[in-house]
């Protein structure tokens, strides 16, 4: 089963008010197992960078000016989504500035029957408690220490690991091409032939069980 982890990070909370997508990263799990493929791109939004949007990714006006824009990426990204389920992380945020850039290109929007949301899976699974994409990382001892500022790959690859926790919890040492080899170890059996015990009742062992059988009404035992 083939699924894609997605990420995106923007300029703002709402596409419906002019904000635009500036990073989107994919991460590809196969049967559950990250296989180290993944998309990245940054993305020129063609327009200014709000401080608060700046302050949670760090992704300048100025950085992100030589960058393409949205319709220049969007063949490729589509391309690696494939026919995928897509796994987010607060997936309706992700799902609703993804949809207004394929609007703006009148491509349909993302399938969201296949969207996986682990914000809505850790809160059934830990209700009451903290679920941010930090939080889950300290639940579930996800080294997180790199994530100074949000960035959509590293934030992907974060989820990966969460998500698999949710479904179930990573395997340590698993890999795809490992080689399981176990040790034959012969062991030879020596028999040591002994004489055969004694099987003919004693005189004395003859006389209990005639006094015994002499006691019982009708014995079948009696000789």
């Amino acid at each position: 089963m083939r699924e894609i982890v997605l990420d995106t990070e923007t300029t703002g909370l709402d596409p419906a008010t002019g904000h635009r997508i500036v990073e989107v990263a994919c991460l590809e799990l196969v049967n559950h197992i990250p296989t180290g493929r993944h998309f990245q791109r940054y993305i020129n939004p063609d327009r200014d960078m709000p401080p608060d949007a700046f302050a949670v990714h760090g992704l300048s006006a100025e950085f992100l000016g030589d960058k393409p824009r949205f319709a220049e990426i969007v063949e490729d990204l589509v391309q690696f989504i494939g026919d995928a389920p897509l796994v987010m992380h607060n997936a309706e945020f992700d799902v609703r500035f993804l949809n207004a850039e394929l609007l703006r290109l009148g491509r349909p929007p993302l399938p969201t029957p296949s969207v996986v949301d682990t914000l809505q899976m850790a809160r059934q699974r830990f209700p009451g408690a903290p679920i941010s994409l930090d939080a889950l990382c300290r639940r579930f001892a996800v080294d997180n220490t790199g994530r100074t500022k949000h960035g959509a790959l590293l934030d992907a690859e974060l989820l990966a690991d969460v998500y698999l926790e949710l479904v179930g919890g990573r395997q340590a040492g698993l890999e795809l091409n490992a080689v399981s080899q176990v040790a034959t170890i012969a062991v030879t059996v020596v028999r040591i032939a002994r004489a055969a015990r004694p099987h003919v009742p004693t005189e004395a062992e003859m006389a209990a069980h005639l006094s015994l059988v002499a006691q019982l009404k009708n014995p079948i035992w009696r000789l």
